[in-house]
């Protein structure tokens, strides 16, 4: 699962990663992302068709739910199963995003302990999550937009701490990811599931970190320090 990460990036540089109109007004430097948290998706704008940032609740929440703490329950997808899920396959064919991210957390048992480790890009590129979101309206009027991120089989490097890592899309998938504006064709996985491979060994890196990012409450870059085994 993807239950941890970072974004450690300027809105500037974002918004030419990610082809956006304009660098985004809220974004702030996070080492400790959490589910339940607010995270930004990039997406296609449901009014425009263009490409926008938006500030989502990490936990998906399907439309039909009467509960929204159902969210802490959704913040990862199966990818090979996304299309089949009630929870999750609306969204697979119409509310596809992207969430941007530096780097993310997995932990490994140890001696009866677990040991962090921060996994992310060898070059220091910023990964791009797979993921969908979903609009869902409380009976008070209340509305709310979240996310979810889609995992697939680890590589080699990511299955020694654990056996599922997040979706990461290359650059040039982006487009296909997102779909096409105003497509009115809902998506097939068997047209998307290619996107799905593991990230290359060979350009990512990751090390043990303290423990201090197991409280979610801690922020800064202490979180992504790397610590001797």
């Amino acid at each position: 699962m993807c239950g941890r990460f970072t974004l450690t990036v300027s809105p500037e540089e974002l918004a030419d990663l990610f082809d956006l109109p304009a660098p985004p007004e809220q974004l702030a430097m996070r080492y400790n992302i959490a589910p339940t948290q607010p995270v930004g998706v990039v997406r296609l704008s449901p009014r425009t068709g263009e490409r926008e940032w938006a500030l989502t609740v990490w936990g998906l929440i399907p439309s039909w739910s009467k509960d929204p703490s159902i969210g802490a329950r959704m913040i990862n997808a199966r990818a090979e199963t996304v299309d089949e899920k009630p929870s999750f396959r609306a969204a697979f064919k119409r509310r596809r995003c992207i969430i941007p991210a530096s780097g993310f957390y997995e932990w490994r048992k140890t001696n009866g302990a677990k040991q962090p480790y921060y996994i992310t890009s060898a070059t220091g590129d910023i990964l791009g999550f797979a993921g969908l979101w979903e609009q869902w309206s409380g009976p008070d009027g209340e509305e709310l937009e979240s996310c979810t991120i889609l995992t697939t089989e680890p590589n080699e490097a990511v299955s020694r701490l654990h056996n599922r890592m997040p979706v990461i899309l290359a650059p040039e998938d982006y487009d296909e990811w997102l779909g096409k504006p105003g497509d009115a064709t809902p998506a097939q996985l068997s047209q998307l599931k290619h996107l799905f491979r593991p990230f290359p060994d060979a350009l990512m890196k990751l090390y043990p970190v303290s423990t201090y990012v197991n409280n979610p409450r801690n922020e800064g870059e202490a979180c992504v320090e790397g610590v001797g085994e």
